[in-house]
């Protein structure tokens, strides 16, 4: 086995506090949703723990895209300019995933420090973080103050775009937690990549005959 250093501390910071972020996001706004059902905390202390996490992961995600884009690891996320390699990249891990995976056959992607991300990943971080994340915090601080924002809102369509914007988001980020999540278990042991976004270090086999 080999050990390649993936995770820089700042971003295993980041990462942590992104995750906490979502679960107590998640929480709270389906308290706020279905407070009659959830009943877990107080409607007003819900909106309160609400918006003040939202502010962090807001604070979170700027710290995060700086770091990115001014140490140029913001390339992990942006997909090869040659099209054709990345449709094929692209099939192959599909493949991987749903076939070779249950056959015993190695991981096609290789991961190092500047290419942490397979096709896939590229493709789906890269809309998640520069598209999804950059509109779920700005509609839901468009909620936060609706008089202050009144001119935005009207903008963007009304509070009910806003709201369902925001609403539509949740869903398609919370749902990809659970993808997430199973991708996370197929590295070289269920652990392995969870381990490494504590230790930043990733154990890979080595491979014969290099």
């Amino acid at each position: 086995m080999k050990k390649v250093y993936l995770h820089p501390l700042t971003v295993r910071i980041w990462h942590w506090i992104n995750a906490v972020s979502f679960v107590v996001l998640i929480i709270t706004g389906l308290q706020l949703r279905y407070r009659e059902v959830m009943g877990i905390m107080k409607f007003r202390d819900a909106v309160d723990l609400h918006n003040l996490v939202g502010f962090v992961l807001i604070f979170n995600f700027l710290l995060w895209f700086v770091f990115y884009l001014f140490s140029g690891r913001i390339k992990v996320y942006i997909p090869p300019l040659n099209l054709k390699k990345f449709i094929v990249g692209c099939i192959t891990q599909a493949r991987y995933y749903g076939y070779g995976i249950f056959i015993g056959e190695a991981n096609p992607h290789h991961s190092t420090a500047d290419n942490k991300f397979n096709p896939i990943q590229q493709m789906a971080y890269l809309v998640i973080m520069l598209v999804l994340m950059p509109l779920q915090l700005v509609s839901g601080l468009l909620l936060w103050d609706t008089k202050t924002f009144g001119t935005w809102i009207s903008l963007a369509g009304g509070i009910k775009v806003v709201d369902t914007v925001h609403v539509l988001i949740f869903l398609g980020l919370t749902s990809f937690i659970f993808i997430h999540l199973y991708l996370v278990t197929l590295g070289e042991t269920p652990v392995t990549h969870i381990k490494a976004m504590f230790t930043g270090y990733e154990e890979l086999k080595e491979e014969r005959g290099h």
